[in-house]
């Protein structure tokens, strides 16, 4: 009986020992943040959130998961600003210099109709990067002078 009970055991054992060495490990942060972003670059907004959900999940001070995330409900066919503003607040939260999140941010209150507030973000990027040789500032004031010029008064 005590070698049937230990044969069992280390069945037991062997079992939960193969279990472990052949379940995948979970993709690491820079897999699923490069993930998302080859996703982007398809417009795949699903999937590039899928992995940003997880990423976020894992990692919930990572100021550049939070920005993409956001990004992403912007960039959607149905864009949803409550959630992108949602992230893009965090994002700056962890990293109140972070360019990426004060373009972005600008670029959505543009969308929601509030110039004033993107103004805001791009006086805030002049404080971070200057005004002439940093691209998210350029893109920002390339933005509202657009809409600026499309939009009434």
């Amino acid at each position: 009986m005590k070698i049937i009970f230990i044969a069992v055991q280390c069945i037991v054992a062997l079992n939960a020992f193969a279990a472990d060495v052949s379940a995948p490990a979970p993709p690491t942060l820079n897999e699923l943040m490069s993930s998302a972003r080859q996703a982007i670059e398809r417009k795949g907004w699903s999937r590039a959130q899928y992995d940003l959900k997880i990423a976020v999940r894992d990692e919930p001070n990572n100021a550049d998961a939070h920005n993409l995330l956001a990004y992403t409900y912007r960039k959607q066919a149905q864009p949803d600003l409550i959630k992108a503003f949602e992230h893009y607040k965090i994002a700056l939260k962890l990293d109140p210099q972070h360019r990426g999140a004060h373009e972005y941010i600008g670029e959505a209150y543009l969308m929601d109709g509030k110039p004033e507030q993107a103004e805001r973000h791009l006086a805030a990027l002049e404080k971070v990067c200057g005004n002439r040789q940093c691209e998210e500032y350029l893109d920002l004031a390339q933005a509202l002078a657009n809409y600026r010029k499309t939009t009434p008064r």
